[in-house]
């Protein structure tokens, strides 16, 4: 497999915090990598490094060979790289169908593309039913269908996951694990921010664990749940080994 993503002894502080100290590790194309850690590991500021909405103190992130430190986040969304974030900020007067084009204009400057193309994405996530309501007007799970469906709507290569179901109960985490599977299945490489520890088991080909901005594990996701530094920092004593969710691996 090739690299999708390479990122290489990254560091960043804000004033006297490291949110992020030499942080390294690298995704291969079709795989789905998790970023995991407690509150403040640093795992958000990585993906604005990344997504270059912060600049590096040090270090180097390249995608599919391209080195980004220094684009503008609208240049490297152009090169591949798609985001979703951990609140929801839709055009809220907008409808679903209008937000989601903003997205698939990257590509497609015409209206009538766009708006094809929007229609997939918006069908592919489960809002065809709502894609003429206003964006204000959606569910919790329907704001988070609606960014993933932003996100796709520019057609990545790499698509970097912030909480994508923070807030969800266990059926509707059911089925976000479901929508995640299926992008990956298609062959797309993702990288997933999550604490829903089930849902990681069942999505992720590989995890990196992070504290206090450091990488302190990485492995297959077997290998990280049994390693004594991440239960301690972050799993706890009494975690038992997650279950994967619904039939995501089947």
């Amino acid at each position: 497999m090739a690299e999708a993503l390479a990122v290489r002894n990254l560091s960043r502080r804000f004033g006297g915090l490291r949110a992020v100290q030499d942080l390294s590790f690298s995704v291969q194309e079709g795989e789905t990598v998790a970023l995991i850690g407690p509150n403040g590991a640093g795992k958000t500021t990585s993906f604005n490094l990344i997504t270059g909405y912060y600049r590096p103190d040090t270090g180097s992130v390249a995608a599919f060979g391209r080195e980004l430190v220094g684009l503008r986040p609208h240049d490297i969304c152009a090169h591949g790289l798609a985001r979703t974030f951990q609140v929801a900020r839709p055009f809220g007067k907008m409808t679903v169908l209008a937000n989601v084009m903003t997205g698939a204009l990257l590509r497609d400057r015409s209206l009538d593309g766009a708006r094809e193309r929007a229609a997939q994405v918006i069908d592919f996530v489960g809002l065809s039913a709502k894609q003429h309501a206003p964006a204000r007007d959606l569910t919790t799970i329907d704001q988070r269908r609606l960014e993933l469906a932003r996100a796709l709507a520019t057609q990545p290569r790499l698509l970097l996951l912030d909480e994508v179901m923070a807030g969800l109960n266990p059926t509707e985490i059911d089925q976000a694990v479901a929508l995640v599977a299926k992008l990956a299945q298609r062959g797309l490489t993702i990288v997933i921010v999550e604490h829903v520890m089930r849902a990681i088991m069942a999505v992720a080909t590989h995890i990196v664990v992070l504290d206090h901005g450091q990488k302190i594990a990485e492995g297959n996701p077997q290998e990280v749940v049994a390693n004594q530094d991440v239960i301690r920092a972050y799993l706890g004593t009494g975690y038992a080994h997650a279950e994967p969710v619904g039939d995501a691996r089947c």
